[in-house]
């Protein structure tokens, strides 16, 4: 299947503090590529991988389930392990839940974790995904939430609801060992999220056992906070979050 060209994952081989940035469902790495670029330019070894079904089509993303994506995250994850003092993870939406498992698996290895709009949680009427999703194969797209006038992220352009489904399990794993995350914390939330309910974030910081967590509030952007008003903010930020960690 070919891979869309603004799909293309992205990775350094320089710096001895790698990071780690895993994107969300139906996006790919493009939503996060200007950060990840940004990060390397300061120095850090960076990893940013297309996840499995994604920058292709939604029907094969159809085919995948939430343990391929993990399993990329998790070797992109262990590359960087292996070539690195230490190693951040970073994760917008799906990405964020993909990041907290990985710090739930590698409680000493994950040096802190950079957390934008986390899903862990999803709207009422994801409930009936499990049914829904064995006679429909797709709904209207989540893509390009994002307040910025003329600005996308260029994901799918449907909803694969298999996929949604195997993400809601995925959901369910983190939540149920989130008390083992104990690594430092940055989460931004954007207060106008159409996606991801407030209530995601709100479930992980109460649950996880991380002493040092920080909670940003953006005002001016909406889901993909990556990619709009108060990216700056994000990028700044992060950076001065690896520095001081």
């Amino acid at each position: 299947m070919q891979v869309s060209d603004h799909a293309q994952p992205f990775h350094t081989d320089v710096g001895s503090i790698g990071v780690l940035f895993c994107h969300g469902f139906t996006g790919s790495p493009w939503s996060l590529m200007e950060w990840a670029r940004i990060t390397a330019d300061a120095g850090y070894r960076v990893s940013l991988p297309r996840l499995p079904g994604h920058g292709t089509t939604w029907q094969e993303l159809n085919l995948t389930t939430w343990r391929d994506w993990y399993a990329a995250a998790e070797r992109a994850f262990l590359e960087l392990r292996a070539s690195c003092d230490k190693v951040f993870v970073a994760g917008l939406s799906m990405g964020g839940g993909l990041a907290l498992r990985l710090a739930e698996k590698y409680p000493d290895d994950v040096a802190g974790l950079v957390l934008v709009n986390p899903a862990v949680l999803g709207a009422p009427k994801m409930l009936a995904l499990p049914v829904l999703s064995l006679v429909k194969a797709s709904s209207k797209s989540i893509g390009s939430d994002i307040a910025h006038a003329g600005v996308d992220e260029f994901a799918y352009d449907r909803t694969p609801l298999r996929a949604a489904n195997s993400m809601m399990k995925m959901w369910l794993d983190v939540r149920s060992c989130l008390d083992l995350v104990s690594c430092p914390i940055l989460v931004f939330r954007s207060t106008n999220d159409h996606v991801v309910p407030a209530a995601s974030t709100a479930f992980v910081l109460s649950h996880v056992s991380s002493e040092d967590v920080t909670e940003r509030v953006l005002e001016r952007s909406y889901h993909v906070a990556t990619m709009d008003h108060d990216k700056e903010q994000i990028f700044t930020e992060s950076l001065e979050f690896f520095a001081a960690h």
